[in-house]
């Protein structure tokens, strides 16, 4: 079983461990840092590994993220099964781009069949800020402890300007309902401002979700997504993935 974040985040260790640490934590995103640099801009898709192919999350995952991937993006998630495979499904055949950032987990959780380039990470910390560093928007499916984590990170990260305001498009109205009216209590209760659901939509409809991606991260930032970064040659860098 992989150790190494639980004795970092169990207290001090020796100045030298911790100073190993801090080199093992400088590699990893040393490391993310070149196999992410030329993928262009990007969507991370957040959502949980535990629904199979087949399942209705699964197959709508897999058609957001195909409409998503003709607007030009490349398509980033956790590099996993379930949705994460779903969204990199989605992106492959639809003759996009896909890439993947792999936790590395005591089950060996492995990068899912549909990735052009992934990185294993052992640090969670390091791994979600892979996620969001290349992207201009976001998309919360369905998932558990680590969806919703991801999901506030982003969220807290453009509600104090840390970032700039990508799109956030949590799908799935149903199954999302009793975290909408939580953030409504918040909002009541004056922890967050009333304008804050501003940056987050809510919805069902692929459609929706692909046309405020559009508004809100290609014509808001100017971007040009199928125009991909170029490798500089005399870094020894090459793309030969696309």
């Amino acid at each position: 079983m992989e150790t190494t974040e639980i004795k970092f985040l169990a207290g001090p260790q020796s100045r030298w461990k911790d100073f190993k640490t801090a080199f093992s934590i400088f590699r990893s995103f040393i490391k993310g840092f070149r196999v992410f640099h030329f993928i262009g801009p990007c969507v991370t898709i957040f959502g949980s590994a535990r629904f199979k192919d087949g399942h209705p999350y699964y197959e709508k995952t897999e058609e957001l993220a195909g409409e998503i991937a003709r607007l030009g993006f490349t398509i980033m998630t956790g590099g996993g099964p379930g949705i994460m495979e779903a969204a990199n499904k989605g992106a492959k055949e639809a003759g996009g781009r896909s890439v993947g950032c792999n936790i590395l987990l005591p089950n060996e959780q492995s990068p899912n069949p549909y990735l052009d380039k992934w990185v294993n990470i052992k640090y969670f910390f390091v791994r979600k800020t892979l996620l969001i560093k290349y992207s201009y928007a976001f998309v919360v499916m369905p998932g558990g402890f680590g969806t919703l984590d991801e999901y506030f990170e982003a969220l807290t990260l453009v509600q104090t300007k840390m970032i700039s305001q990508f799109p956030i498009v949590i799908f799935d109205t149903i199954f999302h309902k009793n975290l909408i009216a939580h953030i409504e209590v918040l909002k009541q209760n004056g922890t967050i401002s009333a304008n804050d659901s501003d940056y987050f939509i809510v919805t069902d409809s692929v459609d929706e979700a692909v046309e405020y991606i559009r508004l809100k991260s290609i014509l808001k930032f100017k971007l040009q997504p199928e125009k991909l970064h170029k490798p500089f040659l005399w870094l020894f860098k090459k793309n030969k993935q696309w």
